[in-house]
Formats: C-alpha cells, sequence, structure tokens
C-alpha cells in the first residue's frame, strides 16, 4: 500500500513490489556472499597464523614433552605404544609432519592453499540469488494468467518449496545423506523461518498499530 494525500492509500503496482524485490535480493546476496569472503578471509588468516607459531614452536622448542604429548594423544586414539613410539620417532624427523600433527593435536587445522574466500564469496552470492529468486519468479510467470494476489501467494509458496527441496537434495548428495531426510529438513527450516516472518508483519501490523 501507499499513501496519496488526495487519495488516501492505494494499492502498491505490482511491478514496484517487484523492483523493490529484486534489489532486496541483490543487495541481501550481497551481504551474504561478502559476509562469506570475510569469514574465509579470517578463517585462513588465523590458521595461517597458527601455524607459523607452531613452526616456531617446533624449530626452537621440540624437546621430549613435545614428542611425549603426540605419544600420549596417539595411544589415546587406541594405538599400541610400541606403534605409537615408533609413529612418533618417524615424525621427529619431518618438521612439516611434526607441525601438522601439533595443530592437530591442539584442535587446529592447517590452513588450506587450495581455498579461495572469494570463490566462497561468489558462490555464496549465486546461490543466494538462483534461490532467493524462487518466490518473485512466481509473480513474474503469474502476472499475464490472473491478477489474484492470493494466487500468486500460493505460487510463490510452492516455488519456494520446490527450491528449498531441491536445496536440501543438493546437501544430501553432496555430504552423502538420507535425501528424504535432508529434503524434510530443509522445508522445516523454510517453514520456520517464513512462519517467523509472517508473525512478525501480523504482529507489527495488528498489535504496534503499523500498517503498509
Amino acid at each position: 500500500m501507499s499513501y496519496n494525500p488526495k487519495e488516501g492509500y492505494r494499492k502498491q503496482n505490482p511491478v514496484d513490489v517487484l523492483v523493490l524485490g529484486f534489489a532486496n535480493l541483490v543487495a541481501d546476496g550481497i551481504s551474504m556472499g561478502f559476509g562469506d569472503f570475510m569469514s574465509s578471509s579470517s578463517e585462513k588468516a588465523v590458521a595461517a597464523k597458527e601455524r607459523a607459531v607452531t613452526e616456531w614452536d617446533v624449530a626452537n622448542h621440540s624437546g621430549p614433552e613435545e614428542l611425549v604429548e603426540l605419544l600420549r594423544r596417539y595411544q589415546a586414539l587406541g594405538m599400541d605404544i610400541n606403534d605409537a613410539t615408533t609413529v612418533v620417532s618417524i615424525f621427529a624427523k619431518y618438521n612439516n609432519i611434526l607441525v601438522h600433527e601439533k595443530m592437530m593435536a591442539h584442535g587446529m587445522l592447517p590452513p588450506d592453499e587450495a581455498e579461495k574466500p572469494w570463490k566462497n564469496g561468489l558462490v555464496t552470492f549465486a546461490a543466494f540469488l538462483v534461490f532467493g529468486s524462487a518466490p518473485l519468479l512466481s509473480f513474474i510467470i503469474l502476472i499475464p494468467f490472473t491478477n489474484d494476489d492470493s494466487v500468486k501467494f500460493v505460487g510463490a509458496c510452492i516455488l519456494s518449496a520446490l527450491a528449498l527441496a531441491l536445496l536440501g537434495a543438493a546437501k544430501a548428495k553432496i555430504a552423502g545423506q538420507n535425501y528424504a531426510f535432508s529434503v524434510a529438513v530443509t522445508l522445516f527450516n523454510g517453514a520456520i523461518a517464513a512462519a517467523a516472518a509472517y508473525a512478525l508483519g501480523w504482529a507489527l501490523k495488528n498489535i504496534a498499530g503499523l500498517e503498509n
């Protein structure tokens, strides 16, 4: 709804709604993609710093205590004392392997040199646009056929559900999970998000007294 001093409240032009919807979608996609880029960059930088610290520690303070720590770790994982001693003795000859094992022992993952933060951000942005455009596409597709907003709303719900199901299936394929379970969880998550958004809008309109 928009307000005109002479006409009062009038129905918003569907084209304006679609333009605003796509503009918001792109803005959110950029935000999500940049956030993923920053997160990946920070994670990679922290891992690189931790590796540098561990390398310095191995080069300057590597001694029996460090090797005993690894020995205990392998024993805790179920390795025989003799085998653990052999493995640690071999690793002690190679600083790179020792650095890697020490980082793993402290719960730190070595930096993945092949990982490209900008690719992560770009993929997130593209995926957000593709799956996020589903509700808007239904309105575009149905424009020549009907002006009924209820029909368009149902169409948006159906396309959104299909997009979520596709996302869940893709996740199951990549992670090797059960397809039905992954799709169900993704649909449930989408339903919760949609219900929360609807409830908030309803509350703002009917309880807080805010009108469009």
